[in-house]
């Protein structure tokens, strides 16, 4: 399969940079995707006239999209003059892009990179020949690098104990939960509710395809360093905080009864620890001496059946909650229809 664009309607045409090619076969048109590649952009001046340039050369017929979000900087200016599609989300942080991205943009294939130029435009082709050939929703593209200082220790630790726990809690699919270079299909897009609001998204977006059983797969793809004068904005305590904080929200929503009956397990621990005391002297002597800790123990064990009622009460509710995402996922044509050709009318 070659990576190309079929005829775009009317109202599309503005938004595509004049250098693109525009297939000549009725076969090639027939057969080949549309791909946008979306670039999320804050203050990267100077790396995004790269990332542009390299994804235009290794993706020549997708439209390039750079979202701005109100960088200081002249990241516009140069991604213009680069020839991408600028457009601006004020909402800060990169999960309001990347909802706004996803809501704005209609595509087959939607490849997701971060605006750094630290990932390697040439692994774009075989990720999104992998997804349209094998009809895939997600193809991940893992890390692979030996410089220090593009991967620093304190990163890598984070992302392989963050990616394990929702490895142990949601399926063990994917190596790198964090990456920032992704291809997804139409119907992922359009069914992912994106609430998150910053650097968390990754997570969003994994168990996203995780707990909806999609087909994904994962391509390991070259990493490197920042180029000179371009700083990251990954804050490796505060954000890791948030994405931990995050797969914990995620477990308590989608993973409800394990997640309330490991509290009612905990509550149920401690109660049992405070009585044993005052139920062997009572045993002993017929009185309760303790009775602040025979009080104290019975609130705990009631907190912890009230827990194990709302952890019963949740999964059904979530179970239902996933039937309705799953039905809307469904209604989403698979890669290979070209829902967006068909929405156009041709």
């Amino acid at each position: 399969m070659t990576v190309s664009t079929i005829d775009r309607p009317a109202d599309r045409q503005s938004d595509r940079p004049a250098a693109s090619a525009t297939p000549t076969r009725e076969s090639d048109t027939d057969t080949a995707p549309v791909v946008a590649v979306l670039i999320p952009c804050y203050n990267e001046e100077a790396a995004i006239a790269a990332v542009v340039r390299d994804f235009r050369t290794a993706l020549p017929d997708a439209t390039v999209y750079v979202y701005d979000n109100n960088s200081s900087d002249r990241t516009v200016e140069v991604a213009k003059a680069a020839g991408a599609v600028v457009r601006h989300e004020p909402l800060q942080g990169k999960g309001n892009v990347m909802r706004r991205m996803f809501s704005d943009i209609e595509a087959d294939v939607y490849v997701l990179v971060d605006g750094d130029d630290t990932y390697h435009a040439p692994s774009a082709p075989l990720m999104v020949k992998r997804l349209w050939d094998d009809q895939l929703d997600m193809v991940n593209g893992a890390r692979v690098t030996e410089i220090v200082k593009a991967y620093r220790p304190g990163h890598r630790f984070g992302n392989k104990l963050l990616t394990g726990m929702v490895a142990l809690i949601f399926g063990d699919r994917i190596q790198d939960m964090l990456s920032g270079y992704r291809v997804f299909s139409r119907r992922f897009i359009k069914s992912f509710p994106a609430l998150a609001s910053g650097f968390e998204t990754e997570t969003e977006l994994t168990v996203h395809a995780l707990e909806l059983n999609m087909p994904i797969a994962e391509i390991k793809a070259p990493y490197k360093d920042r180029p000179p004068g371009s700083h990251s904005k990954l804050n490796t305590i505060r954000d890791g905080i948030r994405i931990l904080r995050t797969i914990v929200n995620l477990v308590k929503e989608e993973r409800p009864l394990p997640f309330f009956f490991a509290i009612f397990a905990a509550l149920a621990a401690a109660s049992v620890i405070l009585a044993w005391p005052v139920v062997a002297t009572y045993l002993q002597t017929g009185l309760v001496p303790r009775l602040p800790t025979a009080v104290l123990s019975t609130g705990l064990v009631l907190l912890g059946f009230l827990s194990l009622t709302c952890g019963l009460i949740l999964d059904t509710v979530t179970l239902g909650r996933r039937e309705a995402k799953r039905m809307r996922y469904l209604s989403i044509p698979a890669p290979g229809v070209h829902p967006v050709r068909k929405a156009a009318g041709s």
